[in-house]
This record gives structure tokens, sequence and C-alpha cells, in this order.
């Protein structure tokens, strides 16, 4: 069983069941989501036997590999999965609070083409305990307090649907970290049935769009997705997102030089953003070694946010976060998998 994975409730429903006191439920949650404890032997309140009944229900990722940016105290950390899977997160500290990138698949399927994270394909969906003890872990190794959470390190997060809702339902819940959220962001590639869905939950999330192309055309040359749902389609869907839910959509806009960059496409894009609600996060891409994309230079990236602000299309430039430890999203994993692949040790 699981048990970091289950509601307070249901643990209750399971501890009873198993012949112990209702009481040990709470204590139990709260040593999981509250003092996010590493392993059954820190719960201190807890009988002998009962620990020795829990040791294997309760997932604590192991950290393999810690990179801490000399330029701004970013941490990329590499998680082994207790089934040899690894995955990786990011902690980000800001002066207004803490930020972790998470993972919500081991690996990724969807393919698009400027991104590390889909080069070795998709091993398996997290649970929702394997996506909160990224948090959790990264809580205890730095002694921070975590405020804002994204979901958009490895994977599509809406091809794993169920486990990020009941991620999103035990973050947010008042007996565990209890993070607002508003403080939270998923992002998706434009899985369009469940950006319908998930306008539905009656979460008050930040639904984020990875568009990265003004047209179907050059959509399709970077987002294999884009051949099965248009822009029109995916915008529709983000539009039913605001109207259910009264959030601004992010539109993420990865900047590659000479394919989505121009004046043009700057152009394409304020008119087909045009009196939408949104927010535009200008991304200057990181490249990676298996692909020829380069990275937007500064000057193009400033010309293009200027134009879209200039058709009052609200836009900014990510900061860019640990540059010198392998930023680019599932690049530190994909290093490591290779590395250990070899019999090589990091």
């Amino acid at each position: 069983m699981d048990i970091k994975s289950m509601t307070l409730s249901e643990l209750t429903e399971y501890i009873v069941s198993k012949g112990y006191p209702k009481f040990r439920a709470k204590q139990i949650y709260e040593w999981c989501h509250v003092k996010v404890v590493r392993n059954v032997n820190e719960m201190s309140n807890l009988p002998k036997d009962m620990k020795a009944f829990l040791a294997d229900s309760l997932v604590s990722l192991e950290v393999v590999e810690c990179l801490e940016s000399k330029m701004d105290g970013t941490k990329k950390f590499v998680f082994r999965l207790g089934d040899g899977n690894v995955i990786e997160s990011v902690f980000m500290p800001y002066k207004h609070g803490n930020s972790v990138c998470i993972s919500s698949q081991a690996g990724c399927r969807m393919g698009c083409r400027f991104c590390a994270s889909t080069l070795m394909g998709l091993a398996r969906n997290l649970t929702a305990s394997e996506m909160l003890d990224q948090i959790y872990a990264i809580t205890y190794l730095t002694g921070e307090r975590v405020s804002n959470v994204v979901v958009m390190g490895t994977g599509e997060p809406l091809d794993n649907y169920d486990n990020l809702c009941r991620f999103i339902e035990l973050l947010t819940n008042e007996d565990g970290l209890h993070i607002s959220q508003r403080n939270i962001t998923v992002s998706s590639c434009g899985l369009v049935p469940e950006i319908y869905r998930l306008a539905d939950e009656g979460f008050a999330i930040t639904f984020a769009l990875s568009l990265h192309a003004p047209n179907d055309e050059k959509r399709k040359a970077l987002m294999p997705i884009a051949n099965k749902y248009s822009i029109k389609e995916v915008l529709a869907a983000c539009k039913y997102y605001f109207e259910k839910t009264g959030r601004r959509i992010t539109f993420e806009y990865s900047l590659v030089a000479g394919e989505n960059d121009t004046r043009q496409d700057a152009q394409e894009l304020s008119a087909l953003l045009k009196g939408f609600p949104c927010h535009v996060n200008l991304i200057p891409v990181n490249p990676i070694k298996e692909r020829d994309y380069k990275r937007a230079d500064q000057h193009s990236v400033e010309k293009f946010k200027n134009m879209l602000e200039k058709n009052a299309i609200n836009a900014t430039i990510r900061r860019g976060m640990g540059k010198d430890i392998d930023a680019a999203c599932g690049q530190l994993r994909k290093t490591y998998m290779e590395s250990t692949d070899k019999g090589g040790t990091r």
C-alpha cells in the first residue's frame, strides 16, 4: 500500500482495518505530509510493530545527484524511484519565495523536438506520492519552505491525469503542506480533452500551455501533438478553462533562432492572441546536443517581446535559472542515465 498517496480519510480507514487505533492515522499523515520525514524510523510516537508494518508502504525518493548553480543558487536533483527509474526536479530560490519544478512522468512520449525529456521515451507515470515526495525531499534536504510549485519537469502532466489531480488535492489540503492552489502551475503541450476535464475540476491553479508557434505548420514541426490537435482546438479549450476558473492562461513560447522568432512570427502571435486574457512567457530555448536548434539571441528576444506589447499582449522573458548545471528540461536526467548505462559513476 502507498500510504503517502492516500487522503487522511483513506489512511484512517486503512489503519483501522488493520486493527490499529484511529488516532494513529492522523499521526502518520502528519509525519508524511507536514514533517516530511524520509523513513518510518523518524516517526517517534509510533510503536515498533506499527513501524515494521509501515516500512514498505512509505514512498521516499533516493537522491542520486544534486548540482548547485554558482550563478543563482538553483539546485537540480536526480531522484531514483523504487523501481530504479530516475527523474529530475529543480529548486529555485527567489526573493518572493522558493519554487520547485517537479516531474510528472519518468520520461515523456510527447516528442517535442527541442526537449531533452522526450529523447528516451516514456518509462511510466509517477504516482501522486512520487510527485509529492519531490517537494518533500527538497524541503527536507534544503531546510527551506517551498511556496510555489510548477509541474513543468519531465513528462506531460495531463498524460498522467488522475495522479496529477490527487497530487494537487494532497499538496493543497489543509492537513498537509497546505500550499495555495493559486501557487501551483501545471504546464501542458495541449491534450485538448484533458484541458476541458481540468477546467471542470474546480481547481484554482494556473494553467500554462506550451504553444511555441503562431500557426499550425510551425507548431507541427516543433511539437508532434499539433498533428492531433490544431491551435484553434487548443485555444478553444484554453478559453473554456478561463471561463470556468477565471484564471488567466499562460502561454509558453520557446524562442528558437530562425524557427519561430521572426517579426512575422510575433505579428502572427499577436493576432492569434488578441483579446485573449493571457500572459505570454518567452523562453530562449536551451539547446540540446541531439538537435541543431539554436537559442534566440537577446536582441531577437527583446524585439519579439516589444512587438507583442505594442499589440497589447502581456509578455515577459523568463529569467534563466541554473544555466551552468544542465538547465534544459530533462538534460540532467538524460546525462545521468547515459553515464550509468556505460558503467560510469557520477
